[in-house]
């Protein structure tokens, strides 16, 4: 991806050599402290009413999944919605494109990430011939007009697409394979991509085209490194967010009351097994 400053993303310099995978220790104590900021973040998104729109986007296995969980593992679920939506039922194919994607938006006071979202018309659906070439086509003409009624609208919109090289996608891919706990990651549609490569780059490029605008360009995030994907996604969206840390009344714990003549029942409680 070539070189440029383009807003606030400084696209990568060529030929130079990847920094050294980022260690653990360090990786927490950067990440703790932007827990923080992103706490203040919610409660100035509460407090001024801001509806804020994220899209992840990327290759499989570019560590889309992680990410979302490193922004949203200490904030509130009702403030920071994540929506990952399955396949389309038969009743949604019938519908406008969109339509399965809007009940979601945000309202004031709400950010809402999309693990994937509407432009899955531009990548696997193309890709995999889930749509027709001219449905792809007429996705990538409307969508900029689309997103620019959203951000009209008073959505912050911030598109991230996640990219991972070849060598690391076929590692974390062959990872999940013995991996009961990353198994169901793996799925016929991963694999059937794994093997499109280059068709997926021409959709992106496509994608990246036609829907890289002003109002709504997209973000791309170098993602070998997760741990250090996740600390410059999560610095640059709190970058892009003005806001501040709203004022709060110093919280005292109140006294607790008297017991007045309460005991503990003798109710044979049905204790679950203390195996750890």
């Amino acid at each position: 991806m070539a070189a440029a400053k383009r807003g606030n993303v400084m696209e990568r310099e060529p030929a130079k050599a990847p920094p050294k995978r980022l260690k653990r220790k360090q990786y927490e104590k950067e990440l703790a402290r932007l827990h923080v900021e992103l706490v203040k973040l919610q409660e100035w998104v509460k407090y001024k009413g801001l509806k804020v729109c994220i899209v992840f986007e990327g290759r499989d296995a570019a560590g889309k999944g992680g990410a979302i969980k490193a922004i949203t593992e200490r904030v509130s679920p009702r403030v920071f919605r994540v929506v990952a939506l399955p396949v389309p039922t038969d009743r949604e194919k019938t519908q406008m494109y969109v339509q399965r994607y809007v009940p979601h938006f945000p309202a004031a006071g709400e950010v809402v990430i999309f693990d994937r979202s509407w432009y899955n018309r531009a990548g696997v659906e193309k890709v995999l011939g889930f749509c027709t070439e001219a449905q792809a086509k007429h996705f990538l003409e409307v969508t900029p007009h689309f997103e620019s009624l959203m951000v009209e609208s008073g959505i912050i919109l911030l598109k991230y697409w996640l990219e991972v090289s070849q060598e690391e996608q076929t590692r974390r891919l062959e990872s999940r394979l013995d991996d009961g706990r990353k198994i169901w990651k793996l799925s016929p549609i991963d694999l059937k991509s794994y093997s499109r490569w280059y068709d997926f780059s021409r959709a992106r490029d496509e994608m990246f085209a036609a829907t890289d605008t002003p109002e709504a360009p997209w973000l791309v995030a170098m993602a070998d490194d997760k741990r250090r994907a996740r600390l410059n996604i999560i610095n640059h969206l709190l970058s892009l967010i003005p806001y501040q840390k709203v004022p709060h009344e110093k919280v005292k714990l109140p006294e607790r009351q008297k017991p007045n003549g309460y005991r503990e029942p003798d109710h044979p409680f049905k204790y679950i097994p203390e195996v750890y």
